[in-house]
Formats: C-alpha cells, structure tokens, sequence
C-alpha cells in the first residue's frame, strides 16, 4: 500500500487537490457560516457547494484539521485519496 502524508499547509493542499482536477467544496449546515469541507472531482455534486479557496482555508483553521492525502496508488498511479482529519 502506498504511504499517505499529512499536511495543513494551504499550498500544498492547493496544489495537490488542483493537479487531479478537484475543486474546493462544502456541504453546507443550517445556521452557521462555514460547513463540512470536501474536495469535488468531476461534474458537481448536488449536495455540494463549490467554494473559493480563501473560504475553504478559513473553515480549514477554524476546524482545525488537517489533510490526509497519498500521491501514489499502491500500483503506482496518481492517487486522488484524501481526507480530513483531527489534528
């Protein structure tokens, strides 16, 4: 299995999550600024609401999170594996 790696620096998750087409998201919640962070590839989801970065980094703090990611499938292609994590 390939190793996954952890991060909460903006620019490598900005640069990690642009290079496989992904977009920042969230799923809003009722009465609050901000919401569940995802990451969307692809065609929206419905459920999904796309987001600036600056927004998405600011409930990322907030949260206090961080990004687990992997760059490599174990087969060696190109990973889009990700979540979001307790820091």
């Amino acid at each position: 299995m390939s190793e996954a790696k952890q991060t909460t620096d903006h620019a490598t998750i900005r640069k990690w999550v642009e290079a496989r087409g992904g977009r920042p998201a969230v799923i809003r919640t009722k009465g609050g600024d901000g919401g569940v962070l995802r990451i969307d590839y692809g065609s929206p989801e419905d459920n999904l609401v796309e987001i600036a970065w600056e927004e998405f980094f600011r409930i990322f703090d907030r949260s206090k999170i961080a990004f687990l990611y992997q760059e490599k499938t174990s087969d060696g292609q190109e990973s889009r594996f990700s979540k979001f994590i307790d820091r």
